[in-house]
């Protein structure tokens, strides 16, 4: 999309560092200390979970791991200033409690002012580029602990894709594990995504039968010196009931790049978030890329049914 100003309705808080897409790369030219400022001016939530127990969060860390494809479109996600206008369209809608990202795409939305008194999540591990021969030794290539704390960021998620041949698995664990007890230390949330994963004709494919999910939610929730500050991410297959079973951590249910229609999306997600374990919601694709680009709209839906 084009390089359009935020209008006053979406600026919550302080005035923005930059109104247009054009002032977010001169700012980061010139004064690329705008952004430490910015970082430590934003208005927090006071609490992480807003007053009914849920969140509502918007994913956007897909690119850095070269996932650019959504809804069948391979280059959905091609255009950085196209993402951002979806983005803030989303974050802007009411009952949107906050973002998952990279420090790329946080620091130009912070820019831009739409992270004012919302929840931040911090993606730390985009190293497992899709398609690589090295997949899943899916390293620590974005936020590491301490920059999470500098920038008073809310959570940090890491995603853990679990291949028993490959050995690659177990730096991935090991980094994980360690990176939710460095996190716990620092009372910040850490938001583990597990999958039971294997090769396909090369391809990595997750296994999202309910036993293989189970399974990697024990492997995950047991990492770390501490489960004090573990939230999981979970994807929604069938028999939910019985997969949230398997722990009693709060847990956000993700949207992954669904192939069946919307409305039976949005059934699904209804049904696995009535379960009590369950919070909310964090999608990326499903709701920035909807078949009808009706950001809003698809956005007001998901939001209708976590609060």
């Amino acid at each position: 999309m084009s390089d359009t100003a935020l209008s006053p309705a979406e600026v919550i808080g302080a005035p923005p560092v930059c109104t247009s897409y054009a002032e977010v790369t001169e700012i980061r030219s010139r004064d690329p200390q705008a952004i430490r400022r910015a970082l430590a001016a934003r208005r927090r939530r006071p609490t992480f979970l807003p007053e009914d127990g849920r969140l509502m969060l918007v994913a956007a860390d897909h690119p850095a791991r070269g996932a650019l494809a959504a809804q069948g479109r391979p280059a959905a996600m091609n255009s950085r200033t196209d993402m951002l206008d979806r983005l803030r369209t989303a974050l802007a809608r009411p009952g949107v409690d906050g973002l998952l990202a990279t420090a790329d795409v946080a620091e130009d939305l912070l820019l831009l002012g739409a992270l004012e008194d919302k929840v931040v999540v911090a993606s730390m591990n985009r190293g497992g580029l899709a398609g690589a021969s090295f997949e899943l030794d899916d390293r620590m290539t974005g936020y590491d602990v301490a920059g999470v704390v500098e920038a008073r960021f809310d959570a940090a998620k890491m995603l853990n894709r679990i291949d028993l041949d490959d050995p690659g698995t177990v730096q991935m664990l090991e980094t994980s594990g360690r990176a939710v007890t460095e996190l716990a230390r620092a009372g910040i949330v850490a938001m583990l995504e597990p999958f039971m994963s294997r090769r396909v004709d090369g391809r990595v494919t997750n296994d999202l039968s309910p036993d293989a999910v189970i399974k990697s939610v024990h492997i995950t929730q047991g990492l770390g010196a501490t489960s004090a500050y573990t939230w999981m991410k979970l994807p929604v297959v069938a028999e939910m009931e019985r997969v949230m079973d398997a722990t009693t951590l709060p847990t956000l249910l993700l949207g992954g790049d669904p192939s069946r229609r919307p409305e039976e999306t949005f059934a699904q997600w209804r049904d696995a978030l009535a379960l009590p374990a369950v919070r909310g919601l964090v999608v990326g694709r499903t709701l920035l890329y909807p078949p009808d680009d009706d950001v809003a709209a698809a956005v007001d839906t998901a939001v209708g049914l976590v609060h």
